[in-house]
């Protein structure tokens, strides 16, 4: 089946989230998506059960006799894609990743920037192997500048970032996000690249080498904020849910334990039908809440009134009686709750997939739709090492016997290397 990516090899080298997730969406679009990972690097250390369920990882907080092949995230980010077990750290791994980059238009990575150069696979070596070859490198900071070797996760790029900066209400501290946010930030902007630099190679036959930096994709989410300051001096308070300008706008509790609606009412009309709905048409006269001034600054009241209507309604009852009214609302989910939303449901945006070792999951899908193009392929995420014998003889052409001896030598693999 022809996809939108049908033909195109990506060499997947990255962990944790970002270049996983990257390596993911193009997967999903039909790329033919080899995640290559070291068995040294891979913990085959038993888990106890105490120390599972701490974790939330593995499906009914179960490492089973194989942990690996059970990481819930692994198994998310690493779907309809290839599995390759290989030690880049040894002479026989290097010679095997360079065969496999003369075939492939991609190689993606997520390695701090010494790491590549280490292995003597920088791009002016990958690009004498194929010139067409596309790298996209996505460090914490980027390839260049002070701060290039610094140690980075999502969790320490989101303070960087100025993220946690505006997280928080007036008068408290800085707060970490909920989510670490620059790495899907950093994924969609690989994607992007990666698809572009695909398309220049097409007009051109010219490969490309793309410096990603984390951080700075978590900075393109606050824009605003930096501009702002640019343009007045004023750095950017912390004002919670409400917003700088428009009133009201938060969220507000509902019947129910930790159940809440968002509100967020930005034109005179959103505010005249919010009167209207509530039972309140008396509020349009109310010198409090006159105009989007007043109302911001009686923002304490005017928030105490809605909560009380608020209150006698579940969440989801509140969003559809406020969007049948014109106001823009919305039911404030937690986890159970999406995987049983009606809406996502009717767009089909979970897909059922069944992993041999984790069983039959409901997991993200691809929240776009491409016309005339079939659904996406929804194959589990491989086992450690699943298709090392399929890239190594019918993609390389290596004979039983030397795969054989690469396994012998622990260059490859299944299992962990202890």
């Amino acid at each position: 089946m022809n996809y939108l990516l049908t033909g195109i090899r990506i060499l997947d080298l990255t962990r944790v989230w970002s270049g996983p997730l990257a390596g993911r969406i193009l997967a999903d679009l039909g790329a033919e998506v080899i995640h290559i990972i070291g068995r040294s690097t891979v913990s085959g250390a038993e888990i106890p059960p105490d120390d599972a369920r701490i974790l939330g990882i593995f499906p009914e907080n179960d490492p089973g006799e194989r942990p690996w092949n059970r990481r819930s995230q692994d198994n998310d980010f690493n779907r309809n894609k290839l599995g390759m077990t290989l030690e880049l750290n040894t002479p026989e791994g290097i010679a095997i990743f360079k065969r496999l980059v003369r075939i492939s238009d991609v190689v993606l990575e997520n390695f701090s920037p010494r790491v590549m150069p280490n292995f003597g696979l920088d791009y002016p070596v990958l690009k004498e192997i194929n010139p067409g070859i596309i790298l996209c490198s996505m460090p914490g900071f980027g390839l260049t500048g002070p701060f290039r070797d610094y140690v980075s996760y999502g969790t320490n790029l989101d303070p960087f970032s100025g993220l946690a900066s505006l997280m928080g209400y007036p008068g408290e501290s800085a707060h970490m996000s909920g989510n670490a946010y620059p790495d899907p930030a950093a994924a969609l902007h690989a994607t992007g690249a990666i698809l572009t630099a695909l398309f220049h190679k097409q007009q051109t036959g010219q490969g490309q080498h793309i410096d990603l930096s984390q951080a700075e994709s978590a900075v393109c989410l606050i824009g605003e904020a930096v501009l702002g300051y640019a343009l007045n001096g004023k750095i950017p308070a912390r004002t919670g849910n409400r917003h700088p300008v428009f009133a009201p706008h938060g969220c507000y509790r509902c019947k129910g334990e930790d159940r809440w609606v968002a509100i967020a009412v930005s034109t005179e009309e959103e505010w005249q039908a919010l009167c209207r709905v509530l039972g309140q048409p008396d509020w349009m006269k109310d010198e409090r809440f006159s105009d989007p001034i007043n109302r911001r600054n009686n923002q304490d009241e005017l928030d105490e009134l809605i909560g009380a209507w608020t209150g006698h309604h579940t969440h989801y009852e509140a969003m559809h009686i406020l969007q049948e009214a014109g106001v823009p609302a919305g039911a404030v989910l937690d986890a159970a709750e999406l995987l049983n939303d009606e809406q996502l449901r009717a767009r089909g945006f979970f897909q059922e997939i069944n992993h041999p070792e984790c069983g039959s999951r409901k997991y993200c899908g691809l929240p776009i739709k491409i016309s005339g193009t079939p659904e996406p392929s929804k194959k589990p995420a491989p086992c450690l090492g699943e298709h090392n014998q399929y890239i190594l003889g019918e993609l390389l052409g290596l004979s039983k016997e030397e795969i054989t001896q690469l396994e012998e030598k622990d260059i490859i693999g299944t299992r962990p290397i202890d």
